[in-house]
């Protein structure tokens, strides 16, 4: 595993035997017709399939803002998204705590700092340009007892590093003030941080792919890529979109090239153009609690621990949403389906895959406790509210009810490591130079999303000679 923090284009064999011709702009032929089906909208051609120079794999928030980049930087190539839902933003992106990061945690210089950072300001600049709203509400990372201070004042640190703007550390009665019914010895204060619906915004991002000329197809399940020859007659140009993408209900698309930001699949998708198996996606999923409405009055804005080195995920904390509610937790286990947002959800295949990967395995042997544990508070509601007292004393058991659930889709090494690099791939043969898998954009790939699609944009343009 690279050095946490690092761009890491991690490269299969034969990737970079790529075709060094440029692409061209597209024209429609008098026989090519748009309809819309349902939620769908084709673009078919008298031969039953489509035509595209790119085409993106997966409608979540990564995928729409890399798709839209793409189009406004090429507006005159013919780019297309497909979907393999009824909806855009139907799991990470839709299932999420809709927090907006400042850019605290992560090491000062990093990739994933710097993306977070400017991610957050063009967030926000585009809520604003499409009528988006979102809250400034802030964000409290409290200290509630003096050994987690040294932590919380390399937060501090660490955060000016990255250029966050408006930290401050405060005490005890600042925090009562901002926080009447909070305790903690002290706290880092993030005025910049806010909350919208992800969900929402990752809609926008499709409309404004479409409104700028691109394509989605929803309900089109991708099972497999390959390369095929031109069957429409004889053509000067050869062979001019070679990969046909192929759908669970027989779809068919074909592209020049092929982008793949598949998030909870990403591992398989990249998988089908002959790329190694890891890094492996493990799904977590994280179960949150609501806040009563008549108890919300006890928490203002967001809440949330000095993080714990020796844990490999963050702990609870209180989240304010857009529609007014209040969300408490999550816990982190292991997803047994990787789209599974209930407690009980059960998938085979998917509990097979994670079972059988070493590097989970090592993760689970090194954590267990912390396993046992959080999988004892996802079943027991009072052993996650006694987690959440130690910032709200007042919160009872009988404040609460069970909440929504969302599965994180987390790239591990064969040793057991979070990998917390952006990883990149490609494949092998002549398959592999025309496709792009984004196999890893880890959190908060939502705040960062406009810079990530950025970041990928030059990719896919380096890669493909665009």
């Amino acid at each position: 595993m690279a050095a946490r923090g690092k761009f890491v284009f991690r490269v299969c064999t034969g990737i970079l035997g790529r075709n060094a011709s440029l692409l061209k702009p597209h024209t429609a032929s008098a026989s090519l017709q748009t309809m819309k089906i349902g939620r769908r909208q084709f673009c078919s051609s008298n031969t039953g399939q489509t035509e595209f120079d790119v085409v993106i794999v997966g409608g979540g928030i990564v995928g729409l803002a890399a798709a839209r980049e793409l189009i406004l930087r090429h507006p005159q190539l013919k780019l297309a998204v497909l979907e393999k839902e009824k909806e855009l933003a139907s799991h990470q992106s839709g299932h999420n705590s809709g927090v907006i990061h400042s850019g605290i945690y992560y090491t000062p210089g990093s990739l994933k700092a710097r993306l977070c950072v400017e991610g957050l300001e063009l967030a926000y600049k585009y809520c604003d340009d499409n009528n988006i709203p979102y809250k400034k509400c802030g964000k409290l990372i409290v200290a509630v007892d003096q050994e987690e201070v040294p932590r919380l004042e390399k937060l501090y640190e660490r955060g000016q590093q990255n250029g966050v703007k408006g930290l401050r550390l405060v005490g005890a009665e600042e925090i009562r003030e901002m926080e009447p019914h909070c305790q903690g010895v002290k706290a880092l204060d993030s005025p910049n941080t806010g909350i919208v619906d992800w969900g929402e915004v990752a809609k926008s991002y499709g409309s404004n792919f479409q409104q700028n000329g691109g394509q989605v197809f929803t309900e089109f399940e991708v099972t497999d890529f390959k390369t095929t020859k031109e069957s429409q007659g004889d053509s000067a140009e050869g062979l001019k979109y070679p990969v046909t993408i192929v759908g669970q209900n027989k779809q068919t698309v074909r592209a020049r090239y092929v982008l793949s930001c598949g998030g909870l699949y990403s591992d398989r998708l990249a998988e089908k153009s002959g790329c190694s198996s890891v890094p492996k996606i493990v799904g977590f999923r994280g179960d949150y609690l609501l806040l009563k409405p008549e108890k919300c009055h006890l928490v203002k804005g967001n809440i949330y621990p000095v993080p714990n080195p020796a844990f490999p995920f963050l702990g609870v904390h209180f989240t304010p949403r857009m529609d007014g509610s209040m969300w408490l937790g999550p816990n982190a286990v292991l997803a047994f389906k990787r789209e599974g947002y209930k407690l009980l959800d059960f998938n085979l295949k998917d509990t097979v895959d994670a079972l059988g990967f070493k590097g989970l395995r090592k993760l689970v042997y090194k954590h267990w406790q912390f396993g046992v544990g959080e999988l004892y508070r996802g079943f027991n509601m009072a052993a996650q509210v006694k987690q959440l007292q130690r910032y709200v004393p007042e919160l009872r058991v009988q404040d609460v009810t069970r909440g929504p659930s969302g599965v994180r889709a987390q790239a591990l090494d064969e040793e057991g490591q979070l990998v917390d690099d952006f990883v990149f791939d490609g494949g092998v043969g002549e398959l592999g130079s025309r496709m792009l898998h984004v196999r890893n954009a880890p959190s908060p790939a939502a705040t960062s999303s406009l810079a990530i699609a950025k970041m990928i944009a030059d990719e896919v343009q380096n890669k493909f000679e665009l």
